[in-house]
């Protein structure tokens, strides 16, 4: 935001901040809060600390101090984000009939310096390749155009668990210990219900979809879902007559599955129009059909819906699965598993101008911190925004979206009349995110 903007938005972003006033200790150090969110919020190139005192007419050292030493909770912090989030959720209209959506998936960032809190040579995929840098998990939420991200945790790689001194010197607890990725989201997904975020329904993508203990995660939690899965992901469609397979039956790779068994063949496809902004519709098809999933430990205890997603241009796929009713409506099931594409946006947005990957330091506490503020910086932007739209649309919530949910699909439930998968050939993913 520009000086002009934020002078302008300062009542608004004074009254927001207020609610954040009891996660300090101090009025000092309150203060130093709000600086850091103006300073994430303004139009500076680099948003690390030395900037953003600047900006605020702060002491730099006194504002390391601030994300370092000083007595505050960013654990509060982020539950006043979740809380605030909730209320605002509850208020909006369901102008899409999917309800509110949660976003679960990760982003990483480069970073060289050997002690910063997490770093690692891991598979990174903003830049696509393995690099050293940190991996961070988070939980973001839509409902009709509104986006947001509520939850941030930073992923720490087995070589920093074992290494205890390692993490006292970069500030990590001792209770801090290296937890697989889908086990830091479900407990994101109990922080989002303990804090009154009704989620209707739960989206991830295939890093998420391949691990069997998250999904039986959610279905113990009686949390509806719909997600990507790999494509070599273990299942057999379901017969008519609804037994389960022979113990001793063997699963086979979705991508088999859905082209030879009969359930699948035998289905005319659903046309998907995946709307862009800003340049032209993508058009895809799909199909779906129950099925029983394979795992380690046998077979599922029931079936699930297995959706099969291809991109007639490009003759990607993507493969989904989702513990939804029997009966649910399959053009719903789509739009709402495309509706990932919105968390990438708000990556992107946090990215380039929140400040969301220029922290500089080697201390857990003010990188964690940083992650916290930064979400309060989007939420508040999130919801200026969504008072914008309101504003200019008359509470027509389709109106004036500016790319707000870019990626986000619409889905026609026509069939295309063309039996069979040439358009998937040699195909790998339907790429939601591509403009």
């Amino acid at each position: 935001m520009t000086e002009h903007e934020l002078r302008a938005l300062g009542p608004a972003l004074r009254r927001f901040l207020d609610e954040f006033l009891f996660c300090c200790a101090y009025t000092q150090t309150f203060a130093h809060l709000a600086t850091y969110v103006r300073g994430l919020l303004a139009d500076l190139p680099r948003k690390t600390v030395a900037p953003i005192a600047l900006h605020g007419g702060t002491p730099v050292r006194t504002l390391q101090e601030f994300l370092r030493d000083h007595v505050w909770d960013f654990a509060h912090v982020r539950a006043g984000v979740q809380a605030h989030t909730a209320a605002l959720l509850a208020a909006l209209p369901d102008t899409d009939g999917l309800g509110t959506v949660g976003l679960i998936d990760e982003t990483s960032v480069v970073k060289s310096g050997p002690q910063t809190p997490g770093v690692h040579r891991q598979y990174l995929d903003w830049v696509g390749k393995v690099a050293h840098g940190i991996v961070t998990v988070h939980r973001g939420v839509c409902k009709g155009p509104f986006p947001s991200l509520v939850d941030a945790d930073l992923f720490l790689p087995e070589s920093w668990s074992q290494d205890r001194r390692r993490c006292r010197a970069a500030g990590l607890p001792d209770d801090l210990v290296h937890r697989p990725k889908w086990q830091i989201a479900l407990e994101q997904v109990e922080r989002a219900v303990g804090r009154g975020i009704t989620l209707d329904w739960l989206t991830f993508d295939e890093e998420y979809g391949k691990s069997p203990g998250f999904v039986a995660g959610l279905d113990q939690r009686r949390r509806r879902f719909i997600g990507e899965v790999p494509r070599s992901f273990s299942c057999l469609a379901a017969v008519k007559r609804g037994t389960p397979p022979p113990a001793g039956a063997k699963g086979r790779p979705a991508e088999q599955v859905v082209r030879t068994a009969s359930v699948f063949r035998g289905q005319t496809w659903q046309v998907l129009r995946l709307h862009r902004p800003t340049v032209a519709d993508q058009v895809g098809r799909g199909k779906a059909a129950r099925g029983w999933r394979s795992s380690r430990r046998g077979w599922s205890a029931g079936t699930s819906w297995l959706l099969w997603a291809a991109n007639d241009a490009t003759g990607e796929e993507k493969f989904f699965l989702a513990n939804a009713p029997a009966d649910a409506d399959i053009a719903l099931l789509m739009r709402v598993a495309f509706r990932r594409a919105v968390v990438e946006h708000c990556f992107r947005v946090c990215k380039s101008e929140r400040g969301f990957s220029h922290f500089e330091g080697r201390n857990d506490t003010a990188l964690m911190r940083h992650l916290s503020l930064c979400l309060v910086a989007m939420a508040f932007v999130a919801e200026h925004t969504q008072r914008l739209r309101e504003k200019k649309s008359g509470r027509d919530d389709g109106a004036g979206q500016s790319g707000v949910a870019a990626g986000v699909p619409a889905l026609v439930g026509a069939a295309a009349g063309q039996p069979g998968g040439e358009a998937c050939a040699g195909g790998h993913r339907l790429s939601s995110g591509t403009q």
